[in-house]
């Protein structure tokens, strides 16, 4: 190794102790973190491409489809979702006042079916009184709304986000 190459190297091993030494040295934010107020460096990064993995709440039908009202669904019992193939891996987010289910397939052509039931969160959460329901979606898909309880009517929202 030539004197060149060591003095590059042992002033390359300077710059990262020193990197290292002011790093721990200013630390990072103490406490715990919030959900509904991110450092806006996150923030900033999250412009470029939070919204892109969503599914279009618009390609989302159903028979229990309140009219007037885009991407709202209402039905007692259970009501089938159809959603269009979003071109690609992207998650579909239902929103509800109330306790429901969902049965959808997991994506990738596995021969799984999920199923989940979701509860309004309780107070303090960043979606209070609202229960969410997120669901991959890589093609096609049907996925099942089931309202708990009899003669119960639940209402069902597909958002962006």
């Amino acid at each position: 190794m030539s004197t060149k190459q060591k003095v590059l190297l042992i002033g390359l091993a300077v710059v990262l102790i020193v990197l290292f030494v002011l790093a721990v040295g200013l630390g990072g934010r103490r406490g715990e973190g919030d959900a509904a107020d991110p450092p806006d460096f996150l923030s900033w990064l999250g412009r470029f491409g939070a919204k892109q993995s969503a599914v279009d709440p618009t390609t989302v039908t159903a028979p229990c489809a309140v009219d007037g009202k885009p991407a709202t669904f209402t039905f007692t019992g259970s009501c089938t979702l159809t959603v269009a193939d979003p071109g690609g891996l992207k998650t579909l987010t239902l929103r509800s006042s109330k306790t429901f289910t969902v049965k959808a397939p997991a994506p990738g052509g596995a021969d799984v079916h999920v199923k989940d039931t979701v509860d309004p969160s309780p107070q303090p959460s960043p979606t209070p009184d609202q229960a969410v329901a997120q669901i991959a979606v890589d093609t096609r898909t049907e996925i099942e709304l089931i309202c708990p309880g009899l003669g119960t009517q639940c209402t069902v929202v597909a958002t962006a986000g």
